[in-house]
Order: C-alpha cells, then sequence, then structure tokens
C-alpha cells in the first residue's frame, strides 16, 4: 500500500500569500507614518497654542466681567438693605421709648386726676358739713336776729339756706324779712324745686 505524503507545495504557497500581504500592509504604513505623524503633530501645536484675538476683536472677550458686576450689586443692595433694616429698628425702639414715656405721662396723669377728684370730693364734703352746720347756727338763732343777717345776703344764697332748714325755722325767720325780699326768695326756692325731678 502507497504511503499518502503531505501537499508540500500548497503550504508553501499559502505563506507565500501572508507574507506579500503582510509586506503590503507594512509598505502602506510606512508611507503614511510620515503624513499621519505631521497631521498629530499639528494638531497638538494647534491644541496647545493660545487663543490669540486681533484686530477689531483684539480686547474683546467673554462677559467674564458681568459675575463681578452682579456681586457688586448684590453687595449694595444687600448693604441697603442692611442700613434701611437698622433705620427701622431704631425708629422702633424710638417709638417704644416714646410709648412708654406716654403710658407713664398718662399713668400720672389719671394718679393726679384722681387725687384732684378725691380733694374735691373732701372740699365738698366739707363745704357740705360747713353748710350744714351754719344752716343749723341760723336755726338756732333768734328769727328776728337770723332775718337780720338774710337782708345782707344775697337772694340766691340766702335761697339755698332757707331751703336746707327745718320748715318751721324757715317760716319764723322769713316772718321776719321785708315781704319784697322773703317774696324773691321764695320765687328762687320755687325755681329749684321746679328743676328737680319729680320720679
Amino acid at each position: 500500500m502507497a504511503k499518502i505524503l503531505p501537499n508540500k507545495p500548497a503550504f508553501g504557497a499559502i505563506s507565500l500569500i501572508i507574507f506579500f500581504f503582510l509586506a503590503s500592509v507594512l509598505l502602506r504604513i510606512a508611507d503614511s507614518a510620515p503624513a499621519f505623524a505631521q497631521e498629530m503633530g499639528g494638531q497638538r501645536s494647534y491644541d496647545s497654542a493660545p487663543i490669540m484675538q486681533t484686530g477689531a476683536n483684539a480686547g474683546i472677550c467673554e462677559p467674564l466681567g458681568e459675575p463681578s458686576v452682579l456681586l457688586a450689586a448684590l453687595s449694595l443692595r444687600q448693604d441697603q438693605i442692611t442700613t434701611r433694616e437698622a433705620y427701622l429698628d431704631g425708629r422702633e425702639q424710638t417709638l417704644k421709648v416714646a410709648e412708654a414715656r406716654i403710658a407713664e405721662q398718662l399713668a400720672a396723669l389719671r394718679g393726679a386726676e384722681e387725687r384732684l377728684a378725691a380733694t374735691l370730693a373732701q372740699a365738698d364734703d366739707a363745704a357740705e358739713n360747713d353748710v350744714a352746720q351754719l344752716t343749723e347756727v341760723y336755726e338756732r338763732m333768734k328769727p328776728a336776729d337770723a332775718a337780720g343777717i338774710f337782708e345782707t345776703m344775697d337772694i340766691q344764697f340766702a335761697a339755698g339756706f332757707f331751703a336746707r332748714m327745718r320748715p318751721d325755722s324757715a317760716a319764723n325767720i322769713m316772718a321776719e324779712l321785708p315781704s319784697e325780699l322773703a317774696y324773691s326768695i321764695s320765687v328762687v326756692m320755687a325755681g329749684r324745686n321746679a328743676n328737680a325731678p319729680r320720679e
């Protein structure tokens, strides 16, 4: 039986094709490497080079100054608000002090009014007591002597005393007065009684 030998020429042909293919690839890479290197170098130099503005655009940049202007405006507004708040606080404190002083003055005024009212009440009571005592004195006097005193009094004042007297004492004294004076005192007393409430 004959042995089958390997196909060596076929294997050598494949190796040769692969060799030529690799050589072609290497040649293409070698040809394009300088251009690629130049392109990459130019890109790096372009990327790393600073952007310079000339001509009409020189000195014009992006609105980098606007944040600082805005911050300055906000700071100024904050200062104004702080000043206003301090002013309002001062006004509030001043108003509180003024209100406290007014309250103290009102309290003092009320106290003075109460003391004055008490003093007037005491004076009225004292005057009432004095008039009551004086009326009792006139009642105890002799009618003729009391009539002589009433002749010198003002009619309104005399009518006031007669209104306080007991009816019998007033009648005895009035009988000693001149008829014209007795009539005038009676008119005044009647007028006072007419103005008095009936109920």
